[in-house]
């Protein structure tokens, strides 16, 4: 799928109503696009984890202009299925990153502190 859109028309088919009922959840989603032009924004909420935080967010059903309730958890999973045809979790996405040197580096919390008392 290449828009949100487009995943909101696809539960149209599956759960009737209009692409605006759906619109608001699936963009959720994909508003990584705007730190990511590439897929690789997908890592930040596509996954198991990702549908349970839309469940916090949107509610455990989505309301639509109805009155009919369809639980955000089934269309998170529409999503992620289109997109990958299975659902992530997180885990499976961090094992695809290359740990690089500058992610592990940090300096001992007590040398930081003691150069900010240094500073006063």
């Amino acid at each position: 799928m290449a828009h949100s859109y487009h995943h909101a028309l696809s539960s149209v088919r599956q759960w009737g109503e209009t692409a605006e009922d759906f619109l608001p959840l699936h963009t959720f989603f994909d508003e990584s696009k705007l730190i990511s032009a590439d897929f690789r924004h997908r890592a930040l909420r596509h996954h198991a984890e990702g549908i349970f935080l839309a469940e916090r967010l949107f509610g455990v059903t989505l309301m639509l202009s109805t009155g009919r309730s369809v639980p955000v958890r089934l269309i998170g999973e529409q999503h992620m299925r289109e997109d990958f045809g299975f659902i992530p979790s997180f885990v499976d996405w961090l094992k695809e990153i290359r740990p690089q040197p500058w992610m592990g580096r940090a300096q001992p919390l007590h040398l930081i502190l003691e150069g900010d008392d240094r500073e006063k």
